[in-house]
């Protein structure tokens, strides 16, 4: 009975994330695919859909954006009425085109990746969708840029909504300076905040290098962002889990 048990549970295991840009915490694939062909897909904007496709055929697709997730990203802006926003890792630009599409005609977002090469791939599909004059994209490492910004008072409090989905070891170093830039009652999202479910593995388990690396960096600003006074969160197993912070002082 117990050799039935395991093997049952290699065939779920071997059946789960199957799906590119899958990163769901659900136990079981075939509901994550309920959600997507119910509630997902059907409402996915044509040039979001394209854009998936694209990414899909990328050697790194793990690193995109999952498509609940940017329907969540997409219908959060639109619930706070976000016109100025920014977001550190880009990729192939798919939430960031979930989030141009969610900004008023005139909504501003600053948006910084250190690879220019993979933005330029989705931004085809971006000037199709017609959004790209929303977006100014820096390239280069985004806390030297956040520095210069923290420094010009001008720029305190002035976004409205930040999406950080880039180096987990620099987080906490993000957070520390983007506490600054959002307006008090605006959002901070980080995205990838359970980490595969690793948060909660034990110190023995079998995890591949990057997310046995990466994982302390993640304990490390869940357990900040819980203690920090200045915001409200709330953790949501969207993806590979987004932590949402709210600006209170």
């Amino acid at each position: 009975m117990a050799s039935t048990n395991n093997e049952q549970e290699n065939q779920n295991q071997a059946g789960r994330h199957q799906e590119v840009g899958h990163k769901s915490l659900l136990q079981s694939d075939a509901l994550y695919q309920y959600i997507l062909e119910t509630s997902v897909y059907p409402r996915e904007p044509e040039s979001m859909k394209e854009l998936r496709e694209l990414t899909a055929k990328h050697p790194w697709n793990i690193m995109t954006t999952s498509a609940d997730e940017g329907q969540f990203l997409n219908m959060l802006l639109k619930l706070i009425n976000a016109k100025k926003t920014m977001e550190i890792g880009v990729y192939t630009g798919y939430s960031l085109l979930a989030t141009a599409l969610a900004l008023p005609e005139d909504g501003q977002i600053l948006a910084m990746d250190i690879n220019r090469e993979n933005y330029e791939l989705g931004l085809p599909v971006i000037e199709k969708a017609g959004v790209a004059h929303k977006i100014e994209f820096k390239e280069g490492p985004a806390l030297p840029v956040l520095d210069e910004m923290v420094a010009d008072e001008k720029n305190h409090g002035s976004y409205d909504f930040i999406f950080v989905d880039a180096d987990k070891d620099n987080y906490i170093n993000y957070h520390k300076r983007l506490i600054d830039l959002v307006k008090v009652g605006g959002l901070i999202g980080y995205d990838n905040t359970l980490w595969n479910g690793s948060v909660v593995a034990p110190p023995d388990a079998p995890l591949r290098k990057y997310v046995r690396y990466y994982r302390d960096f993640v304990l490390e600003l869940n357990k900040a962002l819980a203690a920090d006074p200045r915001i409200e969160i709330c953790m949501l197993p969207v993806g590979d889990g987004i932590t949402l912070c709210r600006r209170i002082n």
